[in-house]
């Protein structure tokens, strides 16, 4: 599971007020005094699945840990259009110091969340699980994932380290799959999984001898998909990846495959428009 309450987390929050705030927000400190106190609410422009509010907290928890933060839902709650989500209380200089940030964090959150909903919703009631794919903006890759899993969709692989996925470049650099998967063996712990990409039934029927754990159907028609499925025979994880839309993936997922990988949950979920108003 993905936790945003985290060491990590916590040190890229710090670095986005940083970039937002730097030597101090000129306007608020020069307008607002100190004493000043507030209430305001974030509010759902539009509908949507909302992601992100443990970030949000934790924003203005930096910024004054005095803050009253209130939520009104939680992550993975369905918002509608004009729908308060949180209330803050507090200091007036914090809150208007940390309203854009947080604001980013839980638009773009909540964006991920509703299109990976979307696209689960899509593939009923077949047994597939969408998941995403390292295709992340920099620095923001925690906060994908975990939109990812509120939004019910699966986690990819979190970096390099967690798994071996030999795809097409790592086989041309050494030759073969069998042998790509060997050399995986040789140099890595029994208890890590080892994935290879295919594009065709003869590299699928190549991955199956070699041992792999996991046989991506890269770029496949349906019908090749179907009988890489057959030849698997639920020996093997299947996973789908390439040309992922919502208007392919439900024909996708009826080929009886585990999971399908689709970059769009991040990479065109673009934002829910979320406001905060005093």
């Amino acid at each position: 599971m993905i936790s945003v309450d985290s060491l990590m987390v916590h040190k890229l929050i710090k670095q986005a007020l940083s970039e937002d705030i730097g030597t101090g927000d000129i306007t608020t400190n020069s307008i607002i005094s100190q004493e000043k106190t507030i209430e305001a609410k974030f509010n759902s422009r539009e509908d949507g699945i909302l992601a992100g509010l443990p970030v949000a907290e934790i924003i203005f928890k930096i910024l004054d840990e005095n803050i009253e933060f209130i939520a009104l839902l939680k992550d993975g709650d369905k918002m509608i259009k004009g729908q308060d989500i949180v209330i803050v209380k507090g200091s007036a200089r914090a809150i208007l110091t940390g309203e854009r940030v947080a604001l980013n964090f839980l638009q773009r959150m909540s964006a991920i969340a509703t299109m990976t909903n979307k696209f689960q919703e899509a593939i009923k009631p077949y047994k597939a699980k969408i998941a995403d794919t390292r295709k992340t903006c920099p620095n923001f890759r925690i906060f994908e994932k975990y939109s990812v899993q509120i939004g019910g969709g699966i986690p990819h692989r979190f970096g390099l380290d967690n798994a071996v996925m030999i795809k097409d470049n790592h086989i041309q650099a050494v030759g073969s799959i069998q042998e790509a998967v060997k050399l995986a063996k040789q140099n890595i712990s029994f208890t890590t999984k080892i994935e290879v990409e295919t594009e065709n039934i003869n590299q699928v029927s190549e991955a199956l001898e070699s041992g792999a754990d996991i046989i991506m159907l890269d770029n496949m028609s349906v019908e090749e998909m179907k009988k890489a499925v057959e030849l698997i025979n639920n020996r093997k994880i299947t996973e789908v990846s390439g040309n992922v839309s919502l208007e392919t993936v439900n024909l996708i997922a009826s080929c009886g495959v585990d999971y399908i990988s689709a970059s769009a949950i991040t990479a065109k979920a673009g934002i829910i428009d979320i406001g905060l108003d005093m």
